[in-house]
Formats: C-alpha cells, structure tokens, sequence
C-alpha cells in the first residue's frame, strides 16, 4: 500500500509495506507499525510507540507524544495501541510519564474525535471515548465501557467493564462494573441495555447486577457495610466480579447514588 511522498518518517521507525501512510502524515522516533495501518493525512506518532494491526489514526491526531505532565523529565516511556483500534481526527493519546511505563490501550478501541487519553491510562478492549471526553493521567478502563461525549475522569479512577458514561459527566470516583454513571461522580443504575445487547451476559448475571445495585446504593447502608453483604449473596460470575472490584484499593472512593430525586423533591417543598 503506498506511502505519500510529503509523509515525513524517522529513519529508526518500523512502517510493513502493507501501511497506507497519507500526506504530510509524521512518524517521528521508533514507532513500530503492525500490518495494514492507515495513517491518514497530518496525524503524528512519535516515541517508543506500537501501533496493533489494522488499526485507523485519522487526520490531526496525535499518538504517543509527551505526556501533559510536569514530573516527566524525558526518560524513555511508551505507547501502545491494540489491533483494530480507531482513533479519529484531532485526539490526542500520550505516552507514560515514568520511566518505562506504559499507557495502552486495548484491541477495537474506538476513540472519537478530539478525545484526550492522558499519560499512563489503561483502557482495556471495545473501549468507546466519544467526541472531546477526556481522561486525566493513571485512569483505567475496562472493556467495552463507554464514555460519551464530552465527559471528564479525574485521574486514578476506575471504570468498570461494561460500565456506561453518561455525556457530560465529571468523573472523579470508581464506578463498579456494569453500572451506569452520571452527573458528578452519581451512580444511575446497572447498564441493562449493555448487558443484553452484548450477548456476554445470562439473564441470571444481569438479575444480579441489577439486584447488586439495590444492594450499594438503596439499601440504606455505608457503602462498605453494602459490600460486605453483597459478598454474601452473589452468585453469579457477574456479581462476583463487582464484589472483587469494590474490594480491590481505590485511590479516590466509590461513586454515590444518583442524587436527582432527592434535589427535584427539595425543590418541591
């Protein structure tokens, strides 16, 4: 596939003949390319960079550059991106700040355009970050979660798999898997329509999770006093999986219940 004479790429980069590389497209430092990339018009990857096979960088984004981070002193640290991925025009992925640590990304990935993943995220596979959502430095992702437009993560958060980002929500808490999140930091519900949709999940997993939800954030007791219980009463793989991530460290604490209705009743009297 070709390679438009105005591309500008280092001499140290690896690019397989099968990459269709577009005009003024820059591939700065050793980026390694797998087979059947396209890299469209003016998009920029530089650094110690992997780019999976298959994968789409359309115009304008840029793809391991210097993360936004004033501790990074200019050690050597990296980028990866799984195979499939799609990163649209004008979004912006930076590399790690530590030295020798990594931000990567997942296979299918879809980044829309002018999303911003900051330096050493981890977004596992059939992640979707829609237009301009941005995640700050260390947050981590599971798959095929997604984050709707124009969303903020604070950085250290924890979204789980399958978890839905309402558009417009200021992230700054772990929300569980298979949950659904909006507004600041408010839990909203289990992800129903996700988890049928999937085809992944029994109709006993998408009971659980929904009966799992009741359970941190209707029945009335301390969120670590709700865990506790629901430790007890799962049964399913699905549930279990929200038990092991409300029991794992977190940096920031747990999303809280969705708030509306108690606002909306304030507003009434």
């Amino acid at each position: 596939m070709p390679i438009h004479p105005t591309a500008i790429i280092d001499k140290d980069a690896t690019v397989p003949a099968s990459c269709d590389i577009g005009p003024h497209a820059v591939i700065e430092g050793p980026v390694k390319l797998g087979e059947n990339v396209k890299v469209y018009p003016n998009a920029y990857l530089s650094g110690w960079t992997e780019i999976g096979d298959r994968c789409q960088i359309h115009p304008g984004a840029v793809v391991g550059h210097l993360p936004q981070d004033f501790h990074f002193t200019g050690e050597r640290s990296y980028c990866r991106i799984g195979a499939g991925t799609i990163i649209r025009e004008f979004a912006s992925i930076h590399r790690g700040t530590q030295p020798e640590s990594w931000t990567i990304l997942g296979e299918n990935c879809f980044i829309l355009g002018y999303a911003h993943i900051g330096h050493n995220c981890e977004l596992g596979n059939g992640v979707k970050l829609y237009n301009c959502a941005a995640l700050s430095g260390h947050v981590i992702v599971g798959d095929n979660a997604i984050i709707s437009g124009y969303s903020l993560v604070h950085q250290f958060c924890r979204i789980g798999e399958y978890v839905m980002v309402g558009g417009g929500t200021r992230l700054g808490k772990d929300v569980p898997p298979y949950m659904k999140a909006l507004y600041e930091s408010q839990c909203a519900g289990h992800n129903a329509i996700g988890l049928r949709r999937s085809g992944q999940f029994t109709p006993e997993d998408i009971l659980e999770v929904r009966q799992a939800y009741r359970t941190l954030y209707r029945s009335g007791l301390t969120f670590r006093k709700a865990v506790e219980k629901l430790a007890g009463e799962v049964k399913t793989k699905a549930g279990r999986r929200i038990v092991d991530f409300c029991t794992s460290p977190s940096k920031l604490g747990f999303a809280g219940g969705w708030k509306v209705e108690q606002e909306q009743s304030a507003e009434l009297e």
